[in-house]
């Protein structure tokens, strides 16, 4: 989805008008190791903000991150099938890749301005046996190289800009299926965050996670998951 001169998302555009960006700072790589869970082979992330926000790494996805790998290693091991929507460079889905090497290729996904990102990241942490990046545009049909129902859907701060709620919640009606868990990080900035979740309420049934060890730290910064 694009208008007449190309940008993504057309009318749906996001700017600083509706959401404020982390700290900008230069195009670069950072290795993350999320408080030691990545020791063996800490995740390198490439950020680049020309593309638009999803090219800067959010706190929302260092939560989701965190707590995939410290609680979440074995189920995601055994897994036949991830998906991550939103992914931007692709932070909870390669981390969850390095940390806990599911036995089949998982898929992350985003608009078509962000491939070029998640691809390169991918390459920086040799994972192309192990993940491949796929455009998919929210509202529109799901690509053929992205699985139907997968067993796990990772979305980490996918929840900031309401025009496009409605997008994000017909994919996520399409993808998750009677035995998908989508594991749902965001931040809460106004309350139509919180309007969106009670609709999902009403398609999805929704649990908030209490076993993370996080929680408390995390929960002040009006970050759920």
């Amino acid at each position: 989805m694009s208008d007449d001169e190309g940008n993504p998302l057309g009318a749906f555009a996001i700017s600083e008008d509706f959401v404020q960006s982390p700290t900008h700072r230069q195009a670069g790589t950072n290795k993350v190791d999320f408080d030691g869970l990545l020791q063996e082979k800490p995740l390198q992330l490439h950020e680049d903000l020309a593309k638009g926000n999803g090219g800067q790494a959010w706190p929302a996805g260092h939560v989701l991150a965190k707590y995939l790998l410290r609680m979440k290693r074995d189920e995601l091991k055994k897994c036949n099938s991830i998906v991550e929507l939103g992914s931007g460079g692709g932070l909870v889905g390669l981390a969850v890749a390095v940390g806990c090497r599911p036995a089949h290729t998982m898929c992350i996904t985003d608009q078509e301005s962000m491939l070029a990102l998640m691809q390169r990241n991918i390459q920086l942490n040799s994972l192309q046996t192990a993940v491949r990046a796929a455009v998919y545009e929210w509202g529109g049909a799901r690509p053929a190289d992205v699985p139907a129902h997968p067993d796990i859907v990772l979305a980490a701060d996918c929840v900031y800009f309401e025009p496009a709620f409605p997008l994000l919640q017909k994919t996520l009606e399409d993808l998750i299926g009677a035995n998908s868990i989508c594991y749902f990080c965001f931040k809460k900035r106004r309350r139509a965050d919180m309007q969106f979740m009670k609709a999902a309420r009403k398609t999805f049934i929704i649990e908030d996670v209490l076993d993370d060890p996080d929680r408390e730290v995390y929960a002040r910064e009006n970050i759920s998951l």
